[in-house]
């Protein structure tokens, strides 16, 4: 092993687009050989691997929210290399993260779908649970895997990918030291108590409304109009990072939703007097803005979501054929498998690649085949489905968790669910059994995206710090085995525990709606077609006016309040970064302000883990009269604007050549 040298931080090239001929360096020298893969990575990356997935798994259900594991991992493994002095741990500390972030896309993938079949009373033993979730997250891997050189090199300095910069800063921040150690840690405390603070005790409100000031409040009667911002640090952290130009588009999105859609349906529904949708019970007239949103609009954006992602295929099949190329040229030994490559560049061998999606689609087609719907040609439909939806909406994932760090994963989940139950229908399966196969392929398929989703941010951490990827790639298998167990494990118990229906019962969310989906169109009644055509043409127009039609669409899909911080943190990087004529300067604040962002980013993830697990001890120090209250979210108003000061205040301190 080759002696490293003295980590210095992220090249300056690291975030930006390349000058022709220029090349990216990373920070572990693609020519040296580190310590990743060892017993202490191994086994840390496990044991994050199962303590988050039981952390996330409860925490989804109970509350609906699924917090991304990579941080607070990397912040682990950063203080337990620390606490023992390794040395040269940057290459271990990788692995740990990729390891163990394994968690939280799982996690994802398995409660927005699994619980269902126990709110709708259906067998959900834990192999149903287990294979379902191993089978997904294997197939998310071994189909994101050709895209690696794409998504991490070609696209280097196109995409924010702002979960893989705060999580990079953290492992930077460990290995170095120094003054950015320091705005780090800093940062993170900072963020990290704003964000406990409302999530534990209750201080004030989560999510800030114009519903607080009497004409806000008729706006919003009347005409269902409403402003609403989540003044959370991590999201606008997250803001900081996705830049403001995508910010924009994805708040135009949003706006286009709350500001035009929403108020028109309201309007137009004032003369209906049935209530008018598949699977809606209200009048439009007694909906709410959110209850638009939720029964209307946002279906427009899953259109949307879809339509930018077949779009997204056909402009990316020259880079499809061009994997299928080398993968053939690969496996039957032509030149591109004889050119040595350097550590950095190398993935596992396609024939490998090959061979595992072979033998994941036959145990795939056993599983269902056995142990769902036990019929020779449904199964082999349920596997075309998997195979085909999670293949080519691989890349969706990957370019939305690159964008903006969100993975609409329950939308394209949603949109398996409807076409599958409409293919099974028509092949002659429905009831009880075609319900059970219909959540059960939604399953594999939402943790397939959801860990090509997660797995994109993995890669590319390792690609700006210099990991070897097929490494990453090897052991993100047995990250998967270990956190699809430790899911199915906590479900039972959940089940066993509080249950899923019933008084005092978990409430999972998305399962929730699944099953309020699903269980009408097993019965042949309608979707809502015309809002997912209506989108689909939307994201077709914006695409034909050169705006990014997934970036839009995601935000058209994602509630407003979670839309509106990313357009303050993204108005505070432009304004930070362009306030002096000296380039070299605003470049030093544009650095150290992606600092603090990372730093709100991993204080907030790290601080989520921690009051997750107060909650879950039965600890309850919100009144919740209070953090309701009007009072309650004018001071978050007043408490956001503080917070966003302070990071412009920290930003601006910068100096130039600042180490």
């Amino acid at each position: 092993m080759e002696e490293s040298k003295k980590i210095k931080g992220l090249p300056e090239n690291a975030y930006r687009e390349l000058e022709p001929g220029e090349q990216f360096h990373p920070v572990m020298a693609a020519d040296k050989t580190y310590p990743e893969v060892t017993i202490w990575s191994v086994f840390w990356g496990l044991v994050m691997a199962i303590v988050f997935s039981a952390a996330a798994a409860y925490l989804g259900l109970k509350i609906g929210q699924v917090f991304e594991a990579a941080i607070p991992i990397s912040i682990i493994a950063v203080g337990l290399s620390a606490l023992t002095r390794r040395k040269n741990a940057l290459g271990e500390n990788i692995i740990i993260q990729s390891i163990g972030s394994s968690s939280g896309v799982i996690v994802a993938g398995a409660i927005f779908t699994i619980p269902a079949l126990y709110i709708l009373n259906l067998p959900a033993d834990f192999y149903k649970i287990f294979l379902a979730s191993l089978f997904g997250g294997f197939l998310g891997i071994l189909f994101l895997i050709p895209f690696r050189k794409y998504f991490v090199s070609e696209m280097h300095g196109k995409f924010p990918f702002p979960e893989a910069t705060a999580t990079t800063e953290v492992l930077v921040a460990g290995e170095k030291g120094g003054n950015q150690a320091i705005v780090l840690v800093v940062s993170g405390l900072v963020g990290g108590v704003y964000d406990f603070v409302i999530a534990s005790f209750g201080w004030w409100s989560e999510v800030f409304s114009t519903r607080v000031f009497v004409i806000g409040e008729q706006l919003a009667d009347k005409f269902r109009l409403v402003f609403k911002l989540n003044v959370g640090a991590a999201v606008l952290g997250l803001g900081y990072i996705v830049g403001l130009r995508y910010s924009a588009i994805i708040c135009a999105g949003s706006f286009l939703s709350w500001y035009v859609l929403i108020p028109v349906v309201a309007h137009i529904g004032q003369a209906t007097t049935i209530p008018l949708g598949a699977n809606v019970t209200k009048l439009i007239t007694e909906m709410s803005a959110e209850e638009i949103f939720r029964n209307y609009i946002r279906h427009i954006g899953i259109g949307g979501i879809a339509m930018a992602g077949i779009i997204g295929i056909i402009r990316s099949s020259k880079i499809i054929v061009s994997a299928f190329s080398l993968a053939i040229k690969e496996i039957f030994g032509g030149a591109a498998a004889k050119i040595e490559k350097l550590r950095t560049q190398k993935d596992l061998p396609m024939s490998f690649i090959a061979g595992a999606i072979l033998v994941t689609s036959l145990l795939i087609f056993l599983f269902f085949y056995l142990g769902v719907v036990n019929n020779v040609w449904h199964a082999v439909i349920g596997l075309l489905i998997v195979v085909i939806i999670a293949f080519l909406f691989t890349t969706v994932a990957a370019n939305a968790t690159a964008i903006v760090g969100t993975n609409p994963v329950s939308g394209m989940t949603l949109m398996t669910l409807i076409l599958s139950s409409i293919i099974l229908v028509s092949s002659g399966l429905s009831g009880d059994t075609g319900i059970l196969a219909a959540l059960i392929i939604g399953g594999v398929v939402c943790t397939a995206l959801s860990m090509a989703g997660g797995f994109i941010t993995d890669l590319k951490i390792g690609y700006w710090l210099g990991t070897s990827p097929y490494k990453q790639q090897g052991w993100k298998f047995l990250g998967t085995l270990f956190s699809a167990a430790t899911v199915g494990w906590v479900i039972l118990i959940l089940n066993e525990t509080y249950g899923f229906t019933g008084p005092n019962a978990i409430v999972a969310p998305q399962a929730n709606a699944m099953a309020a989906v699903i269980k009408p169109l097993m019965s042949n009644q309608p979707a809502p077609w015309l809002l997912y055509i209506g989108g689909a043409i939307l994201a077709l127009i914006l695409t034909m006016l050169k705006v990014p039609a997934l970036a839009f669409a995601l935000g058209m899909y994602i509630p407003l309040e979670l839309n509106t911080p990313l357009l303050v943190g993204g108005l505070i990087a432009h304004y930070v970064s362009t306030r002096s004529k000296d380039e070299a300067l605003n470049s030093a604040r544009r650095e150290r302000g992606t600092l603090i962002a990372s730093g709100f980013i991993a204080g907030g993830a790290l601080m989520g883990v921690i009051s997750a697990i107060i909650r879950y001890a039965g600890f309850n120090f919100v009144n919740t009269e209070w953090f309701e209250s009007h009072s309650a979210e004018l001071l978050a108003l007043v408490m956001f604007l503080a917070i966003c000061a302070y990071m412009v205040w920290d930003s601006l301190r910068a100096k130039k050549e600042e180490e």
